[in-house]
């Protein structure tokens, strides 16, 4: 290995295994583990970054880039642990009142996170008219008397997507009062949508302090074990952000699990326009990749009861795994899964014995209701496009069947088992920025170089280097039963991190270009 080039880490810590890879500037894999995992995070990474060192082929001095992946922040927000109290300050009164923050979140989370609530004068309307002026003596007396027991803020305004201006004032003065406690405001965060975009504001901030834990733990084992690299958490788009960048945005690591998965997929299987199964040991998540990145729900999304607007990979999750291989006939347990299914069957090899005979019929009989319920879901992703290739990834890869009707080939591409970690490596630094706009075209050419501009600014904040940025989406979407014609625009920028000399850039085989989207 030359001696200037660089080395990139992903690390995937899920709920059985750790995976990690390290691979080198072409984007190849140079090594790869999977280990038990643990509920412990810190002892997940260290255990993964202690196994991947010991390969001969990673100088632990050449390492430039570390990437954690899906860092069990839904996990934070269902069993509630570590979740920060927040206190939510709407603006919007007296039109929004009916509806109180937190109203519709489930009893048990709203304790946990809710600590108080208030809602002043301020907005505006769609078109940028305003509602009422900012009541900013009201916010300063909100934050006074949080001052005591409140660990971070959210602040919402009504159709702040158009107009954050008052968002931005009304921060300012809390920070003002209490100094430098976690704020976060909704227009970074969501989208339309009052309520929704309020609770994906909450839950980012209260999120703040688990997601500030794992930044912590990862960059402390990157130190303990000699490497000067630069630390990265990966975003539910695909691309990744650097830790002091993700700890103000930590709603956007939910779903992160199934983003890298697909971007490692694409990575090593050379297509960018696919369907993507990735098949673990209890569950399989069916995605759609486009143009080398996870397509996008447009729909809203519900965490634990609460439901939200913030983007996130629209999936399929079906309840088919490869089963707890330990216990499994063909390495000697008494448990049949679907592993044995797939061994029995000849789709794979796996473990150390034959599945005994009597069981072959019963696990046939799974195996058939097991690919049913895949194309079934494959089959709903595709939304009708035929000729699209199927990558199987996750580490029960080997039970899906080599063909299945609608799809022009299944791809299990190389390191499949591993493709989690894989997408972490490789994904890019990004960055987005969208508005609501008229929908008269000069207004919308102007708003989406507007856009382009800070989507790149958003980038370069999150680690990015900005002499290799690029846009790779825009996405116009007509608002529908409004008077006036209107256009929520999208545009997303990416780029290599800051840390990585451009000869050291990973590539894949087909580089993802700029695409616009108009979903209809």
């Amino acid at each position: 290995m030359p001696a200037h080039e660089s080395l990139r880490m992903g690390i995937d810590v899920g709920s059985t295994n750790t995976d990690a890879v390290v691979i080198d500037s072409s984007g190849m894999v140079v090594a790869q583990i999977k280990v038990p995992g643990s509920a412990d995070l810190s002892e997940c990474i260290e255990t993964a970054v202690a196994a991947l060192l010991a390969s001969p082929a990673v100088d632990p001095a050449r390492v430039g880039a570390v990437t954690l992946g899906a860092a069990r922040t839904t996990d934070a927000i269902r069993t509630r642990a570590g979740l920060r109290r927040v206190a939510v300050l709407r603006i919007g009164a007296p039109l929004t009142s009916a509806l109180p923050p937190l109203v519709t979140w489930p009893r048990e989370l709203r304790e946990a996170v809710g600590v108080d609530t208030a809602i002043v004068a301020g907005g505006c309307e769609f078109d940028g008219i305003r509602i009422a002026p900012l009541d900013e003596s009201a916010v300063a007396a909100f934050a006074r008397e949080i001052a005591s027991h409140a660990q971070a803020v959210a602040i919402t305004a009504v159709f702040s997507p158009v107009d954050p201006t008052d968002e931005l004032r009304a921060a300012a003065i809390v920070r003002a009062e209490l100094g430098e406690i976690p704020i976060s405001t909704s227009h970074e965060i969501g989208s339309m949508g009052l309520l929704e975009r309020e609770n994906a504001t909450v839950l980012n901030a209260a999120l703040s302090g688990s997601v500030a834990a794992g930044a912590a733990a990862l960059q402390a084992a990157v130190h303990r074990h000699g490497m000067d690299a630069e630390c990265y958490l990966a975003q539910n788009d695909g691309t990744q952000m650097a830790l002091a960048y993700s700890t103000q945005f930590p709603v956007l690591l939910i779903g992160s699990g199934p983003a890298t998965s697909m971007r490692g997929g694409a990575h090593s299987s050379g297509v960018t326009d696919a369907v993507v199964a990735d098949i673990g040991g209890s569950r399989t998540t069916v995605s759609r990749l486009v143009n080398g990145f996870p397509w996008e729900s447009l729909t809203p999304y519900t965490v634990s009861g609460v439901v939200t607007n913030f983007r996130l990979p629209d999936v399929i999750g079906v309840p088919v795994g490869g089963g707890p291989v330990r216990q499994a006939l063909c390495c000697g347990g008494s448990e049949p899964t679907l592993t044995d299914a797939a061994v029995a069957a000849g789709r794979t090899t796996f473990g150390t014995r034959a599945v005994p005979q009597q069981w072959h019929a019963s696990l046939a009989d799974r195996l058939a209701e097991a690919d049913r319920m895949i194309a079934e879901a494959v089959d709903r992703v595709a939304l009708g496009a035929h000729d699209l290739p199927l990558v199987v990834v996750g580490g029960a890869g080997g039970i899906a069947p080599d063909r299945m009707p609608g799809i022009a080939e299944v791809i299990r591409p190389p390191h499949f088992e591993v493709a989690n970690a894989l997408g972490a490596a490789i994904a890019p630094v990004g960055g987005s920025a969208e508005r609501i706009c008229a929908g008269r075209p000069d207004l919308l050419r102007a708003a989406v170089d507007e856009l382009t501009t800070e989507a790149f600014s958003r980038a370069i904040q999150a680690g990015a280097d900005p002499d290799r940025l690029q846009v790779t989406g825009i996405e116009e979407v007509p608002l529908a039963y409004l008077r006036d014609p209107a256009v929520r625009i999208r545009v997303r920028a990416t780029g290599p991190p800051m840390t990585m000399p451009a000869a050291d850039t990973p590539t894949s085989p087909n580089s993802p270009q700029p695409e616009r989207r108009h979903p209809g």
